[in-house]
């Protein structure tokens, strides 16, 4: 479920790309999903926008989410939160780092810097608080982390072309591929008692992420300026789960209505 949502919403070729000034990062936003698998919830997500602040001297946005099973679901348990500092464009990450709970109550976490400056990214990994990996990686490439790409798939939802962005997923570098389709759909979620107007895209990771996070999968955001994700489809080790919006907390905005069946 990782980065589940975090593919669920993915992305452009981030470098020299503007995103549209959709009204997409709000401060004190709070958009909890729940995710199911036949109709069973398995957990829930939570993405959660901090705000504007310093870093190294830039302006950055910081977001974080959080993932977490229910008690009592087999062979899956999840407890992690994980932190993003983007660029004020929407379109790449400063620093990610992460936390997770293992088995037995101990914890893992993670931190990537990303110094484009020097063409590097600094990958370091801890087990328990041993650390495991500290490691540069060499490239000239601009990435995004796994919150990062939730909010850059807001921003160019209706650019109507098929991108491909640098990821960093774990220790690795890859690319996320994304079909901006800009095809509107009415889409229904337990959460309103109405069909939401919103705009569909289609993609593929193609990395893998926790719980076997891969392959191709679906996204629906609404067609407003606020772009918020309301339901996406994705493969993990046990086949398609559902993320579907549950609650939110954003200023002046309720899931736009649609205006006509389609």
């Amino acid at each position: 479920m990782e980065k589940v949502i975090f593919a669920f919403l993915i992305v452009l070729l981030a470098n020299n790309l503007e995103a549209k000034k959709y009204n997409v990062f709000q401060e004190g936003e709070i958009l909890e999903y729940d995710v199911s698998f036949w109709g069973v919830s398995l957990g829930t997500i939570v993405v959660e926008t901090i705000g504007e602040e310093d870093f190294k001297g830039r302006k950055v946005y910081k977001a974080n989410s959080y993932m977490k099973t229910k008690s009592g679901v087999p062979f899956i348990k999840l407890n992690d939160k994980f932190t993003t500092l983007m660029d004020t464009s929407l379109s790449f990450s400063y620093k990610f780092t992460s936390s997770s709970e293992g088995s037995g109550g101990k914890w893992g976490y993670q931190q990537i810097d990303f110094y484009y400056s020097r063409e590097e990214v600094h990958f370091q990994e801890w087990e328990d608080k041993i650390k495991t990996i500290d490691t540069l990686i060499q490239t000239k490439r601009k990435f995004n982390d796994g919150t990062s790409l939730f909010f850059i798939s807001r921003a160019f939802i209706d650019y109507g072309k098929t991108i491909r962005i640098p990821t960093m997923i774990n220790v690795n570098t890859s690319t996320t591929v994304i079909n901006f389709r800009n095809k509107k759909e009415n889409v229904k979620i337990s959460a309103v008692d109405y069909d939401i107007e919103t705009l569909y895209f289609d993609g593929q990771a193609l990395w893998e992420g926790i719980y076997g996070l891969k392959g191709n999968f679906e996204g629906w955001f609404t067609d407003d300026e606020a772009a918020v994700p309301v339901l996406a489809k994705m493969n993990v080790y046990i086949g398609s789960v559902v993320i579907e919006l549950k609650s939110w907390e954003r200023k002046g905005w309720n899931p736009p209505q649609a205006k006509s069946k389609k």
